[in-house]
């Protein structure tokens, strides 16, 4: 009999493994950690940690866009307008995110964790814009939505570079009316004609 990857068991175990990497990564360099430190901490076998993840880096990728999905709680997005409030609160998860991993897996991971951010933020905005203008054209909205997200990715790689005496809030606050009317100006030019 097969187990279903959703069965109680088997997410908490998958809980486990994650955790117990999340444990070590704040001990020592993600190029340090084996898998043998994980199934160690994690009290599993190798062939538990496999069954749940390809490799290591599978289990850094997972554990990284899990940590983030529940941080930005993605689903609660899908109604609510894309307005300053949300961007706002969005730019706070993201760079909260980055300081948290600053002491961990960070250095030597930028892409990883530029593309689960990038990735994330995408489907987010998709939702908000789709929420926001239904008629509008799928391929427009996707289009804008990875406009966002790298936007809103790289400002969040400008704070944490240059500014971070100022808050996240602060940093983006001057940004985002111009974004709102260009998003409103869209939608505005195709009513009128």
């Amino acid at each position: 009999m097969t187990q279903s990857k959703t069965d109680p068991r088997i997410l908490r175990t998958r809980k486990l493994i994650m955790d117990a990497f999340i444990e070590l990564s704040g001990k020592k360099e993600f190029k340090d950690i084996t898998v043998k430190d994980i199934t160690t901490e994690a009290t599993i076998n190798r062939a538990t940690f496999y069954y749940h993840f390809e490799d290591i880096y599978d289990l850094l990728d997972k554990a990284l866009s899990e940590v983030l999905l529940v941080d930005l709680h993605c689903d609660a997005y899908e109604n609510i307008e894309l307005n300053e409030e949300a961007l706002i609160n969005i730019f706070k998860v993201i760079t909260n995110f980055q300081q948290s991993l600053s002491n961990r897996c960070h250095r030597g991971y930028e892409d990883t964790i530029a593309r689960i951010i990038r990735e994330q933020l995408e489907i987010i905005f998709y939702k908000m814009l789709l929420n926001q203008h239904p008629t509008e054209n799928e391929q427009t909205l996707r289009l804008t939505a990875v406009m966002l997200s790298w936007g809103m990715y790289g400002a969040s790689v400008e704070w944490r570079r240059n500014s971070k005496t100022i808050q996240p809030e602060g940093f983006i606050q001057s940004a985002i009316p111009y974004i709102i009317s260009g998003i409103d100006f869209g939608s505005k030019t195709k009513q009128v004609t």
